[in-house]
């Protein structure tokens, strides 16, 4: 099938539930989003109707419908995971064909063939010795099976004590409480605190907002990021430290690529202190750098890979951890195991999913098509630096972030209230109805974030800087 939408979507007449309540209704009175402030849907104090919750229901390409047939780009590819693109009909057609010979069976003392086939694949692409793949159902579950390996390995090797990690400030890496722990804001853990203790945090990579001294010589500014963490090291005790935990490029706070020399030195710091590398490729995976693997881009070697996301193009739940035959050695004798799993880690509808994503990757050519248009993508994006609003652009491969900033010269940023007028108040409904679905987001500075399908190409993304622009522009009325 080709990846350009070709056929005009005809929204259902029929918007209805089977109790005969419409779907924008029972959205509101039934259904508990994540991450969602529910209160704009609800009917407001002074008697008017809150928003209605808005309905997705087809999508083909890199576009999108909702059920009353608005179009829209989608510049987020559902959330950096449909990276092969919606309506992949083949996808569908492999899960099925999987269901219908083995619907279900655990990886519990026992294997089943599509795991196998997608363990092997995956290892074949992923770099050194990353040989063993642990199937999970999501990114949060591969990052929480990642810090409990690393705990459970230096246990088995005589060093019991080892088991903190750290992680980056602003950095987000799930929401199961050990995923928590090393996720770095603060307002996503606060209502669910305490957490695992252990989790520390250090100064990430924003070059944008360097100290002031460092903003001009970026392998210095690497340097100094990579030593903070031999210096919580240090500081935490390298007895007591298990692992770091860093993604390729910073999702959180508006995609941070690393500074040249940086993950050099960090990959120094591990080896010196005996700490692993934890590659957290949730989002940054399967094209979305580049290459499979982000790290495989950027030129380190890590101790261990979680993902998740991009490795079914979402067409069905699935993450995993790859770790180095180092790390399975104690548990190849005696009575040792991991005494860990999840009932649909490498299900294998899932795993029949991936594989079927991953022949669509080596047949298109998709991590070549992205290695290809990257500067092209950046180069069509650095044209909104222009706007007043617009104080950065920054990110790699398919995945960018625009900061916005209240002024130039100083790099000002928003304060909350601001923040929170300009984000909720007027960007996120205001790109919407633009027809461009991507994300407003201030867990750092203010953020506007792509991440499109990687079947995209140079005229997608000149239609998204022009819709973008429209709204940057529009937006500076409403400050």
């Amino acid at each position: 099938m080709t990846t350009n939408p070709s056929t005009v979507w005809e929204p259902s007449s029929d918007r209805h539930t089977s109790t005969g309540a419409l779907y924008s209704d029972a959205a509101r009175d039934h259904l508990w989003m994540h991450f969602t402030r529910h209160s704009v849907f609800e009917e407001r104090e002074a008697g008017g109707l809150g928003h209605a919750v808005p309905i997705i229901t087809k999508g083909e390409g890199w576009t999108i419908w909702d059920d009353r047939g608005n179009e829209y780009i989608d510049a987020l590819a559902g959330l950096f995971v449909t990276n092969v693109g919606h309506g992949r009909t083949e996808i569908a057609e492999a899960m099925a064909k999987q269901a219908a010979e083995l619907a279900f069976f655990p990886l519990w003392s026992y294997a089943h063939p599509r795991a196998i086939e997608l363990a092997e694949r995956l290892a074949h692409h992923a770099p050194g010795d990353l040989n063993r793949v642990f199937f999970t159902t999501g990114g949060g579950e591969a990052v929480e099976t990642a810090w409990k390996l690393a705990k459970q390995y230096f246990k088995l090797t005589g060093k019991p004590t080892k088991h903190k990690v750290i992680s980056r400030s602003v950095a987000y890496h799930g929401t199961p409480q050990g995923a928590l722990s090393i996720t770095g804001i603060p307002a996503a853990k606060v209502d669910f605190e305490p957490l695992v203790p252990g989790g520390h945090k250090v100064p990430n990579t924003n070059m944008y907002r360097a100290p002031e001294h460092l903003r001009d010589d970026e392998k210095a500014f690497g340097r100094w990021a990579a030593d903070r963490i031999a210096e919580a090291i240090e500081f935490e005790g390298p007895d007591s430290v298990a692992a770091v935990f860093l993604e390729p490029v910073q999702n959180s706070g508006g995609c941070f690529p690393p500074p040249a020399g940086y993950f050099d030195r960090v990959r120094e710091i591990c080896d010196e202190y005996d700490v692993l590398l934890v590659s957290d490729e949730t989002i940054c995976a399967f094209g979305r750098i580049g290459s499979m693997f982000a790290c495989q881009d950027l030129g380190y070697q890590p101790d261990i890979i979680t993902t998740a996301k991009g490795v079914t193009s979402g067409y069905a739940p699935l993450g995993l951890m790859i770790a180095s035959d180092r790390l399975f050695e104690p548990f190849r004798q005696g009575t040792t195991y991991f005494p860990h799993g999840y009932t649909w880690g490498g299900h294998p509808v899932s795993c029949a999913a991936a594989m079927a994503n991953l022949d669509i990757f080596e047949r298109e050519g998709l991590n070549d098509r992205v290695k290809q248009n990257a500067p092209v993508f950046k180069s069509t994006l650095d044209k909104l630096l222009d706007l007043p609003l617009v104080g950065d652009v920054r990110g790699a491969g398919y995945f960018y972030g625009i900061e916005l900033v209240k002024d130039k010269q100083t790099r000002e940023t928003f304060d909350d209230d601001e923040s929170e007028r300009l984000l909720r108040g007027f960007l996120s409904k205001a790109l919407f109805d633009a027809g461009l679905y991507c994300r407003a987001d201030d867990r750092g500075d203010p953020v506007v974030q792509l991440a499109p399908p990687l079947t995209m190409g140079p005229a997608e993304f000149e239609e998204i800087e022009r819709r973008l622009r429209s709204v940057l522009t529009e937006a500076e009325n409403h400050l």
